[in-house]
């Protein structure tokens, strides 16, 4: 179920959230896939977390990761099976899917397992220098001043 908000009001007061908007609407139109696979997020460190996604029956060829800017993208597309097996009942779902999650800026996605039908991918955040907050020398000025009259 979506339900429409309109942030129009909001873009009158706000100079610059332009993007937070976006993100907010984009995330919304993501809830139509059902909530498959399930995942979890868990933060690690102060700057590090991991998504871990439910992807049982899927092997590694059979999941794809793309990080493009600010998103990641999570796609698993299973392959024909030659195996000629009867189900009674099939619980374990296979069907295709595509994941996105928008990151935070400069987050990145250092590695990835799977392991016991469990994908776990690590992100971390890695400032750039001139973003990281620094020091900044206070010099005393040497010579005293003269003050001349004329």
């Amino acid at each position: 179920m979506r339900s429409d908000f309109d942030f129009a009001p909001y873009y009158r007061a706000t100079v610059g959230f332009d993007r937070i908007f976006d993100l907010l609407d984009s995330v919304a139109s993501q809830s139509g896939n059902g909530g498959y696979p399930p995942y979890n997020i868990e933060k690690t460190a102060d700057d590090s977390w991991r998504i871990v996604m439910a992807v049982a029956g899927f092997t590694e060829a059979e999941l794809n990761l793309t990080q493009k800017e600010d998103e990641l993208l999570v796609t698993g597309k299973t392959q024909p099976r030659d195996d000629h097996t009867e189900y009674l009942y099939r619980g374990i779902a296979g069907r295709d899917f595509e994941r996105r999650f928008q990151l935070a800026d400069h987050v990145k996605v250092v590695g990835a397992k799977l392991m016991n039908g469990l994908l776990s991918i690590d992100l971390h955040r890695e400032l750039p220098e001139e973003k990281k907050p620094r020091a900044i020398r206070i010099e005393l000025e040497s010579s005293p001043r003269t003050i001349t009259q004329q």
